[in-house]
This record gives structure tokens, C-alpha cells and sequence, in this order.
């Protein structure tokens, strides 16, 4: 039998046999929501471009993150699964008809990262995400540890050619640490500080939802100082989850172009995201976490996003990255409605 007549035989058996064009969640290729796969030069028309970046080089903490891309890329297949056996799908929590086939996104595999380089990883990330800013399409950036937020927003602020680029930050630590005795300038608390001082926009631009732990001695007086606008968990607790994101993304939005949001897992509960580098008691939930994407994703403001600190081998329940998977669907869904 030649190529020509196989190739028949198995388009012929998948026309005839209903569900044979539906993969699922556990077959076939690991991209997110099994989009299709696309070069990164190669975007422009779509909606959105994810980008994974398997690195944790910079961490002072647990390592694995690197695995993180990889583990809510093949979380995403479920979703993906229902909606298109489905033909799409009624989101309970937000009432939004979905169809997560439907939509316009593509998949670019991961960013070349370098392990025992950082620098060259953080050139290839900056480069990668503003070559699919540039070409007006939305970058979703899955990591790797939170320093690989600095160079992806410096990515998307170049290349979308924005003057002033706001920072909406969901996460339990600050990262504004200026420099460590132990891990020098550049490591994954310091990512926020390096973005505040890059020429796309500055602390009053910037803030942040979900802290708690410790911070530096006179943190708060260096807040107000700098104008960092800090959003604690006992601000969340007092004020309700929803009202501290709109309040965020109105403070952020509202002297900026656009706004990149970046969601480092470590903010949700360790009881629930036990897979990540430095875990911090004190929560958000589950349901928290996603009722941050709810209104983040329907402000017009917002135009790239990323996921950080999903740490695999961390949690053998796989249950981070699978969470970390629904609340990039949620902030798409949201974003891109069908």
C-alpha cells in the first residue's frame, strides 16, 4: 500500500467515524488548549501567542519550575477536551458561553533558555515575547521562575511600542528586593524591582495584590515612598477579592497605556499549590484566584499576561499546574469571548 492510499484509507475512517476528530485530554501533543503550533514569527492575526519558558536558575528556593510550562500546557487538555467535544461550553462561575476551539490563539513551544546563563536565558525571552507583541497579538508567557517576568515585560514593552506599561502582580512576595548578599542583583525576588527601574514605567505604575509573609525592615514606608500600591491579604480578607483586583487595575490603568499582569502561583494557599518554589501560608484559595482573572480579563487595559512559579515536582497531585491551566483559561475566556 503507498503513502497516497493510506493516507485515504485514514481520512476516509476519520470522516466516518463520529468523535475520531476529538483528541483527548491525554493523547496527541502537550499545547495549551491543544491549539495549534505556530513559530513565534508567524503570529500576526491571531489573538494571543503562549510562550512557555522552562528555566529556575534564578530561584533562592525550591527548584522545578522549570517543568512548569510543560505541566499546565498537558492540565489544559481537559478543558480543551470538553469544549470541543462539546462544541463548546457554559462557564458555571462566570455564566459566559465558551468555546475554547473557537478561539484564535496558537501555541509558540518554549523561548531557548540557557541554564547555566542567565543572562543569554533573559535575551531570548525579551526577544521571543516582543517579536510576537510586535506583531499586535496578546503574549501569554508560562514559566519558569519569577525573574522570567522582568525580561518578558521588557519583551512586551519594547515591541508593542507602548510608552508606559502598568504592572498588575498577583503573588505573596514583592520581589523588590534590590540585590541579595547571596544571589547578587538578579534572582526571582528582585524581578519587580528591576521592572520599576526600566524606562517602561516605575513603582507608582505598579501594583500588587495578595501579599503577606515578611517583607524588609520599613517595607510600608518604602512603598509609600516609591508609590507602589500594595494590596495585602488582610486587605483582601476586609475588602473582598474582587474589589482589591478593580481597584488594582484601576490604579495601574489609569495613567498607563497598557497593562501587563503577571500571577505567580505562590500566591494561592500551599494547601492547594503546594507545587511551587516558595510556598507562604495565608492563602488566596482556589476560588480567589480565579475571581482575580474575572476582572482582569475584561479590562480593555490588559494586553499580556503571564504564569510563573509552577513547580511540578513539588506536588505529585499535579493539582498547581492544573489550577494554574484554569486560571489562563479563565482570563481568556474572559478576554477573547466566542
Amino acid at each position: 500500500m503507498n503513502p497516497e492510499q493510506r493516507e485515504s484509507r485514514a481520512a476516509a475512517f476519520r470522516e466516518s467515524t463520529p468523535g475520531s476528530g476529538v483528541e483527548l485530554p491525554y493523547a496527541g501533543f502537550d499545547t495549551f488548549l491543544k491549539w495549534e503550533i505556530a513559530d513565534v514569527e508567524d503570529v500576526v492575526g491571531a489573538d494571543a501567542a503562549v510562550l512557555g519558558v522552562p528555566y529556575d536558575g534564578a530561584v533562592s528556593n525550591r527548584p522545578g519550575t522549570r517543568y512548569g510550562p510543560r505541566a499546565v500546557r498537558r492540565a489544559s487538555g481537559w478543558p480543551a477536551y470538553l469544549s470541543r467535544s462539546k462544541g463548546g461550553l457554559t462557564s458555571v462561575r462566570t455564566g459566559r458561553q465558551v468555546n475554547f476551539g473557537a478561539l484564535d490563539l496558537v501555541d509558540c513551544g518554549d523561548v531557548p533558555v540557557f541554564p547555566m546563563d542567565r543572562g543569554t536565558t533573559a535575551e531570548s525571552i525579551t526577544a521571543h515575547v516582543a517579536t510576537a507583541a510586535e506583531q499586535g497579538v496578546m503574549p501569554v508567557v508560562v514559566g519558569g521562575d519569577h525573574y522570567c517576568t522582568f525580561p518578558a515585560f521588557e519583551g512586551f514593552a519594547a515591541g508593542s511600542g507602548h510608552d508606559t506599561v502598568g504592572l498588575v502582580q498577583i503573588d505573596a512576595h514583592t520581589d523588590t528586593s534590590s540585590e541579595s548578599a547571596l544571589f547578587g542583583e538578579h534572582f526571582h525576588g528582585s524581578s519587580t524591582h528591576h521592572i520599576a527601574e526600566s524606562p517602561y514605567t516605575g513603582y507608582e505604575h505598579v501594583a500588587q495584590v495578595g501579599i503577606r509573609g515578611y517583607e524588609s525592615l520599613g517595607f510600608f514606608e518604602y512603598a509609600e515612598e516609591t508609590g507602589l500600591s500594595v494590596f495585602t491579604m488582610r486587605d483582601v480578607e476586609q475588602r473582598g477579592i474582587t474589589d482589591v483586583v478593580e481597584a488594582a487595575i484601576a490604579t495601574v490603568a489609569a495613567d498607563t497605556d497598557v497593562v501587563y499582569v503577571t500571577f505567580d502561583i505562590d500566591s494561592v494557599d500551599p494547601s492547594v499549590a503546594l507545587g511551587t518554589g516558595t510556598p507562604e501560608p495565608g492563602r488566596l484559595s482556589a476560588s480567589q484566584a480565579l475571581s482575580v482573572m474575572e476582572p482582569l480579563g475584561t479590562h480593555d487595559a490588559v494586553a499580556a499576561a503571564d504564569l510563573m512559579e509552577v513547580a511540578p515536582p513539588q506536588d505529585p497531585t499535579n493539582s498547581t499546574a492544573r489550577l494554574g491551566a484554569y486560571l489562563l483559561t479563565t482570563l481568556l475566556e474572559q478576554r477573547f469571548p466566542r
